[in-house]
């Protein structure tokens, strides 16, 4: 019998936990990543990102058995799909945040000083997305084991509009950052550029695979 098999007949929600600490480990070197390339420590960028394809492929490794063990023989008081979704939304992050580390080290490339500290505030606000809707992971598995509890839930829920509203701040940082990228077209080569352009639009849709596991918690909390 799976580890996770016996998880499941104890809370729905404890290997969904030991997945996304996994997930985290990987999402969490992104900031490291773009430190070390902001700070030119080339050697220190190529060490992070093995350790970024490492936490990736353990990740891999515990959702595969998870999917193995989800029951479908007794009972559980979340739906099984959305468990599922749940389970492929914390994939997502953690595929995204190796996607990045490839883009960071595909070529020789070099943060441009003119939209450095503005890149990295833009790399925190994603972080903070990603970090909250881990936080509600953990929070969930209380509110189910607690039946439910309407006070209970109405907190996650507004835990799940904070995830939402991070999110939104994450989106504007993007868009304002992509204009200051643009306009740089004269100083650095186009190839760059787009390249850029791309490890921007990454680091938003880690922010957005985060903002989408809130939502289907939201989901599993108001549709019982």
């Amino acid at each position: 019998m799976s580890r996770f098999t016996e998880m499941f007949r104890q809370s729905p929600f404890q290997p969904l936990r030991d997945h996304m600490a996994t997930v985290m480990k990987c999402v969490g070197l992104v900031q490291p990543m773009f430190a070390a390339l902001s700070e030119h420590r080339l050697q220190d960028l190529e060490d992070i990102t093995k350790r970024v394809f490492k936490s990736e492929h353990d990740a891999d490794l515990i959702k595969d058995e998870i999917r193995q063990s989800i029951p479908k023989t007794f009972y559980l008081p979340v739906f099984r799909g959305d468990l599922l979704g749940h389970l492929k939304l914390q994939d997502d992050m953690a595929d995204t945040a190796e996607d990045i580390a490839v883009l960071l080290t595909i070529k020789p490339l070099a943060l441009p000083e003119q939209i450095r500290e503005h890149a990295m505030t833009y790399v925190g606000t994603v972080i903070e997305v990603c970090n909250r809707a881990a936080e509600l992971t953990g929070q969930v598995q209380a509110v189910v084991e607690q039946g439910f509890e309407p006070e209970r839930v109405e907190t996650l829920l507004a835990a799940v509009r904070e995830v939402e509203t991070a999110e939104w701040r994450s989106d504007r940082e993007q868009y304002k950052l992509s204009r200051e990228l643009f306009a740089l077209e004269n100083v650095i080569s186009a190839v760059d550029i787009m390249l850029w352009f791309k490890v921007f639009g990454e680091l938003g849709r880690l922010a957005n695979f985060a903002e989408s596991l809130a939502d289907r918690i939201r989901r599993m909390l108001t549709s019982r």
